[in-house]
């Protein structure tokens, strides 16, 4: 029997009300892999007529969240999770809307056996962004850390 991921995208509108403003979907959410789909719209354009790259990277980084939720949610009374840094390479112009997939970079049973030996586990979420045509806008690379609550 597969587990239910549906409470993320519920859990990720009222915990990062950006997420919600911005109009995010979620497209799939799996424990190891989320995607996410941000509508096109004026407001979120830059002076070339595509997504801003703020835009780009916030749709990015809110994959690379969900994702992480999903994996440790039955975690969070021992830690909370927190970007430790994120990467972003552009690779083309993004045009109207846009799709990122945010895959896990490590397997959780190895992250949750680190925070249990008593170290602050980090772990990468590796993000693909691509626009309505497939093209790969932008590739990303989100640090995590689980740090142990007190």
């Amino acid at each position: 029997m597969s587990e239910d991921y549906t409470f993320v995208a519920d859990a990720m509108k009222q915990g990062v009300p950006w997420v919600g403003t911005a109009g995010i979907d979620f497209i799939e959410v799996e424990g190891h892999r989320v995607l996410v789909e941000l509508p096109d719209g004026e407001a979120n354009r830059n002076h070339v007529g595509g997504p801003h790259a703020a835009v780009v990277f916030g749709a990015g980084e809110t994959a690379s969240g969900a994702v992480v939720l999903a994996a440790f949610s039955k975690h969070m009374d021992k830690a909370t999770p927190l970007v430790a840094r994120a990467e972003i390479s552009y690779k083309r112009v993004a045009t109207g809307v846009l799709r990122a997939e945010a895959v896990l970079g490590r397997p959780a049973a190895d992250v949750i056996a680190e925070l249990a030996s008593g170290t602050r586990p980090e772990f990468p979420v590796h993000v693909t962004v691509t626009r309505s045509d497939g093209a790969t806008t932008a590739e990303m690379v989100v640090t995590w850390t689980l740090r142990p609550n007190r």
